[in-house]
């Protein structure tokens, strides 16, 4: 005989956890409206997938281009501080016979691992049965599933957690019960993993290569000598990241394209060249020019000149690639976010006395 009072109570006392985690009100049940995705394979799933935590996604992510060798990959900080990349979103997690497979296993052992139907909330055998094997709807709303719907063509899903926002009350928005979805259909709601979504996923797993200038002066110069800075041609290149959710049909591919090298010398009196900071990235990859014999005094394309010494402390030279960020993916989707950097510093000495051999 199954025990309802033991499995209930285990329901309790993880949504009561769940409450105190989060000022996000708990909810069950699902629209029950489906919005055509873009074409794709559907997928299938395994009794390990059903019973992964909650930050275990099935989007793959790969980096198709970008980088150079002999550099340290290093990620982007979104231009926009208030940008987030997505809390949390549904992925398909299993097939009806994983999903009875995994309730049988209980039936065996009730004692055994619970079934999680929510990120952060799992069922016992008793209220398993009674609502994906007999049809019994839920208290909140939600109909039941007869024999959990072994014979029909798609698969249930449950919420996932970005592990990037693991700790944001956010991350508890994709509470919905596991619930039924046809094959080639995306859930109809606000966190269906859509190319945008994947495409925002990808966004925080670029990897660009650290900004690595090149200076004459190297570390030191004198008040009023510029100070050149380039980088060699094809250091900067665009970075591809495809993200994909195969068992959706679903796809994005990220892409960030260095565009401009901003450079900040560290203390209100210099001037930089150009003026705004700036240095464009030419159509070669490089940057600037790199200094020549006989250009001490000409001003570089791009570059900084120091007004004043240094006294003691060293001023701290900054140098951050601009990159832009677009996005496509399955169905002809498309779309930008917001740009990124990736910086690198450099101690530079100023002295008064004009005495460096060049």
């Amino acid at each position: 005989m199954r025990s309802t009072a033991r499995a209930c109570s285990l329901v309790v006392a993880s949504v009561s956890a769940l409450l105190l985690a989060s000022p996000t009100a708990w909810a069950i049940g699902h629209k029950k409206g489906q919005a055509p995705p873009p074409p794709g394979p559907s997928g299938d799933s395994s009794g390990a997938t059903l019973t992964a935590k909650a930050t275990t996604t099935r989007i793959k992510v790969t980096q198709s281009t970008g980088g150079t060798s002999g550099t340290s990959p290093k990620a982007l900080a979104p231009v926009d501080p208030d940008w987030k990349p997505p809390a949390c979103w549904y992925e398909p997690v299993a097939t009806p016979q994983a999903l009875k497979g995994a309730v049988d296993r209980l039936k065996k052992n009730p004692d055994g691992e619970l079934v999680p139907v929510t990120p952060s909330l799992s069922w016992g055998e008793d209220l398993m049965v009674d609502h994906y094997e007999n049809g019994e709807a839920e208290a909140g709303g939600g109909d039941g599933y007869e024999d959990y719907n072994v014979g029909k063509d798609g698969m249930f899903w449950r919420g996932v957690i970005n592990q990037d926002r693991a700790n944001d009350p956010e991350s508890y928005d994709c509470e919905d019960t596991l619930f039924w979805q046809n094959a080639g259909t995306l859930p109809d709601n606000g966190h269906a993993p859509t190319p945008d979504v994947l495409a925002a996923y990808a966004y925080n797993r670029i990897k660009v290569p650290e900004t690595e200038i090149e200076l004459k002066p190297a570390t030191k110069t004198t008040v009023n000598l510029p100070t050149w800075v380039w980088l060699d041609k094809g250091t900067f290149k665009e970075v591809k990241v495809r993200a994909e959710l195969a068992a959706a049909g679903v796809w994005a591919e990220t892409t960030a394209k260095p565009v401009a090298l901003h450079l900040d010398p560290g203390t209100g009196d210099a001037e930089t060249s150009p003026a705004s900071g700036d240095c464009t990235i030419n159509d070669d990859g490089s940057i600037g020019t790199p200094y020549a014999q006989g250009d001490a005094d000409m001003s570089p394309p791009c570059g900084t000149t120091y007004r004043r010494a240094t006294d003691g402390e060293p001023y701290r030279l900054s140098a951050s690639i601009t990159w832009q960020i677009s996005w496509r993916g399955s169905g002809d989707a498309k779309g930008n976010l917001p740009d990124g950097t990736s910086e690198t510093t450099r101690d530079m000495n100023v002295q008064e006395i004009r005495s460096v051999n060049r």
